[in-house]
């Protein structure tokens, strides 16, 4: 029974090592940051889970898991500070509260309140809404039932400022942002685009079977709320930018800030953010990133490395660029939210 001994010791060993790994990659930051999963509503009286970062005085242990990620912040501590800026977060297709958290990180480490809800039908652990037609108008709508939620119901919802909110989001979750401060798409482009210049979005909408493919398809897509209470926005290789045809964006008033990767392979720049920022011109802040990937955008991957969302093109080095695009959203906001409220 020696052998079986070994094994078991061989198995702890192992499982220790990767318990330290983990507690030495954990997201950190440079002060305390509170943590909380609350449950929005959104317009269909369907709960909504929400990822909530803030600024506390509370102890952060590295103890909280979102996904695969490990965060060293205070479960629950309480929020510290008045007058706060607000930033709701919208992942990409697949994705979930985590798949910007060192970005959430940063701008609660920075003084912000920052809630990113789980989408409904189109998250990691649920993908029944994927290629709906209304798929994208319901994102819109859960985005603004977040911020809602945030100013009105949220335990610390008086220590926001609902003058002063903003907005990130990358892929599905940068053309959510658009839509939610004016841009108006036409999806009945998608299936003659689709046709003509396929992309990684066509093949996900032929996978599910998604009526966007079909021309006739009648347009059952629901409405686009634009939400006037977001006064500037941070996007990431926002998709789907081909369907704003050429008076889609004439309505986006707020400073943008927009990230396109050189070697994005699912959104193409041609294709998305370069009609973004030939049609808001000079409120556009653009940022080319040499060498990054579309997932080069996801939060900084720890112990745990999921094939696709931690993959980066050659050598592209996702950590320190992160330091760099987190601080420049951070600065953006900063510029574009000004106010009075406690910033760090």
């Amino acid at each position: 029974m020696k052998w079986i001994r070994r094994v078991l010791v061989a198995i702890a060993i192992l499982a220790c090592g990767v318990l330290i790994a983990a507690f030495m990659t954990a997201l950190r930051s440079e002060h305390p940051v509170g943590f909380q999963v609350a449950r929005a509503i959104d317009a269909n009286g369907q709960r909504l889970l929400v990822g909530v970062w803030y600024p506390t005085q509370a102890r952060p242990r590295p103890t909280t898991l979102l996904g695969p990620l490990l965060m060293d912040v205070a479960p629950d501590g309480p929020i510290a500070g008045r007058d706060l800026p607000l930033v709701v977060i919208s992942h990409g297709n697949g994705g979930g509260p985590g798949s910007h958290a060192d970005l959430a990180l940063a701008l609660a480490d920075a003084g912000y309140v920052v809630a990113a809800p789980m989408h409904t039908g189109d998250n990691y652990a649920d993908q029944s809404a994927a290629g709906s037609a209304s798929l994208y108008s319901g994102r819109n709508q859960q985005l603004h039932a977040t911020i809602d939620y945030m100013l009105g119901d949220w335990q610390g919802h008086d220590r926001i400022d609902p003058e002063r909110v903003g907005a990130f989001g990358m892929s599905a979750g940068g053309f959510t942002v658009l839509t939610a401060v004016g841009a108006q798409p036409d999806l009945r482009l998608v299936a003659g685009h689709c046709a003509e210049s396929p992309e990684f979005i066509c093949d996900v909408l032929r996978h599910a079977g998604s009526p966007l493919l079909q021309a006739d398809t009648p347009n059952v897509v629901g409405v686009f709320l634009t939400d006037a209470r977001i006064k500037a926005a941070a996007v990431a290789a926002p998709g789907l930018g081909f369907s704003f045809g050429p008076h889609g964006l004439a309505n986006v008033q707020v400073p943008i800030q927009l990230w396109s990767a050189d070697q994005d392979r699912n959104v193409p720049y041609a294709t998305n953010a370069r009609l973004v920022r030939e049609a808001l011109g000079p409120r556009v802040e653009f940022h080319a990133v040499p060498g990054a990937g579309h997932a080069s955008f996801l939060a900084i991957c720890g112990v745990l490395k999921p094939p696709g969302i931690c993959s980066d093109p050659g050598q592209f080095d996702r950590k320190a660029f992160h330091a760099t695009m987190n601080s420049s959203v951070v600065a953006f906001l900063d510029r574009n939210l000004p106010g009075q409220g406690s910033l760090r």
